[in-house]
This record gives structure tokens, C-alpha cells and sequence, in this order.
């Protein structure tokens, strides 16, 4: 049997078993954007990394209210929610090159939702070709990309539309 080291997995699984309460209430609350991948923040939405991600630049756009009900949102919290959804898209497309990006919702966790009670939007860059061989024989997902360097790339362009550039 092959083996690939991944020791990233073991924080995973350790996170999964330590996370009490919800992830996309705490991590805007702890003043650690950077360690938290989070890059953008204000009172009503936030742009947070994916920790383990699909693709280098899964992004994830989210209300500060916590609710699993798109219903529960404001005009002004939809409205925010998919405006960033939409900016995420064009900073991807800018500053990775994506040829295409999956925009999506997983709603409940039966739907495939990872953290079901506060409904978040992905924002996935995709590549020709970035399907590969390896998650087909090997179950295995290639990820081009350091955390950090993608944060590093992606802050400077958040940081625009926090000076309303």
C-alpha cells in the first residue's frame, strides 16, 4: 500500500474533535485574522480561507449572524453576503487565473454541510485539468499552494475594498 504523509490531517481531525460551539461565530470574534485566514471583517460579513480546502483560494463568504435559515438574513446581510460572493469571484479570477470558479451552499447536513447551523457560501477557483489522476486512484487531493502564501496573496486585494477602492 502507497502511503502519503499529510500530517495537516491530524490537525483536522484534532480540530474536529475540540471545535465546541461554532467555528464562523468564534473565529471573527478572536482578533486573529491572519491565523484565522480571515480576509476581510466588518459587523455584518466576513471572507474567511477554507482551512482545508479544495483548490488554493477556497473561499468562504459568511454572515456574522448566526443562523442556518437564509430567511433569518436582512435585505442588507443577503445583499453583503453575495456582494462578497461576487467580489471573491473577481479577486480569484484577477490575481489566480481561475478559468471558472464553483460558487455553492451546502444547507443542512444531510445537503454535505461540514458546519450545518451557519450557512456559508464556497467560492472554489477552478482549472482546466486540475482534476487529476490522483483523486481517482489514489483519493488524494493535490494542493498547489501554502495557506499562508495564498492568504498573502489574496489580503492586499481585501484590503482595497476596505478602503472602498
Amino acid at each position: 500500500m502507497d502511503r502519503l504523509f499529510a500530517p495537516w490531517r491530524g490537525e483536522y481531525i484534532r480540530s474536529s474533535i475540540n471545535e465546541s460551539g461554532c467555528i464562523f461565530c468564534e473565529k471573527p470574534r478572536e482578533n486573529k485574522d491572519r491565523e484565522n485566514l480571515i480576509l476581510f471583517k466588518d459587523e455584518k460579513i466576513f471572507v474567511i480561507m477554507n482551512k482545508f480546502p479544495y483548490n488554493s483560494g477556497h473561499l468562504m463568504v459568511v454572515p456574522i449572524k448566526h443562523t442556518a435559515d437564509m430567511a433569518e438574513l436582512t435585505d442588507e446581510e443577503m445583499l453583503l453576503l453575495f456582494r462578497f460572493t461576487d467580489y471573491s469571484i473577481r479577486i480569484l479570477k484577477d490575481k489566480y487565473a481561475a478559468q471558472g470558479i464553483n460558487v455553492g451552499m451546502n444547507l443542512g447536513r444531510v445537503a454535505g454541510a461540514g458546519v450545518d447551523q451557519h450557512l456559508h457560501i464556497h467560492v472554489v477557483p477552478r482549472y482546466n485539468g486540475d482534476t487529476n489522476f490522483m483523486p481517482l486512484i489514489s483519493e488524494t487531493k493535490v494542493i498547489s499552494e501554502h495557506l499562508e502564501r495564498t492568504y498573502e496573496e489574496l489580503i492586499g486585494e481585501f484590503d482595497k475594498l476596505k478602503k472602498g477602492v
